[in-house]
């Protein structure tokens, strides 16, 4: 069992038409707190970051938000985070999740969660941690990006033990418990 005191969610900044979405992101925040874990993320206000944000201050949990300075105003930084970290640039960003960070879960977003989703698992492919990945697949939501990684897998383009770094599950709760499980150890070698 691996011991995950932190864990970075990869969202959206804006909310979606979806009830199902926000419903998730609520479950998520509110696991979180229950399991004593603490919340990395994009230090957003607004849309679902803010949404999971305020579910887990409300829940008594801890909230860091690391947030770029040309982004903090834009994306309305939350100001009333646990703590609150601002970064010269997108890739500092990226970097001190990560390196806050024992797990990443990616919810429901748009391109800059399929963005962050993308660079944490190549930075495991390629070793530079073993921290464990995994989507909330929201009805679905996820489907066809998993879809995509069992076809490159089966092209040859990924191996079996690299298509397994992105765990998913349909709720925060069981995502939560299959990352706690320790999934895959570090693939180096990408190579068939």
């Amino acid at each position: 069992m691996r011991e995950l005191q932190n864990v970075c969610v990869f969202l959206g900044s804006s909310t979606g038409t979806n009830p199902d979405n926000a419903a998730a992101t609520v479950e998520l925040g509110r696991e979180l707190v229950a399991r004593d874990m603490g919340l990395v993320y994009g230090g957003g206000a607004v849309g679902l970051m803010g949404l999971l944000a305020d579910t887990v201050l409300k829940a008594g949990g801890r909230a860091i938000g690391i947030i770029p300075r040309s982004l903090f105003a834009r994306e309305v930084a939350h100001q009333g985070l646990t703590e609150l970290v601002e970064t010269e640039n997108m890739h500092d960003r990226k970097a001190m999740m990560y390196e806050r960070s024992d797990a990443f879960i990616a919810l429901p977003g748009g391109i800059g969660t399929l963005d962050e989703l993308a660079e944490i698992t190549t930075w495991r492919q390629i070793g530079l941690h073993d921290k464990p990945i995994g989507v909330v697949d929201v009805n679905g939501y996820y489907r066809s990006l998993l879809a995509w990684l069992d076809r490159v897998t089966e092209d040859g383009l990924l191996n079996e033990q690299n298509r397994g770094l992105v765990n998913s599950a349909p709720t925060g709760a069981e995502l939560l418990d299959i990352l706690s499980a320790d999934p895959t150890g570090a693939a180096t070698k990408w190579d068939n």
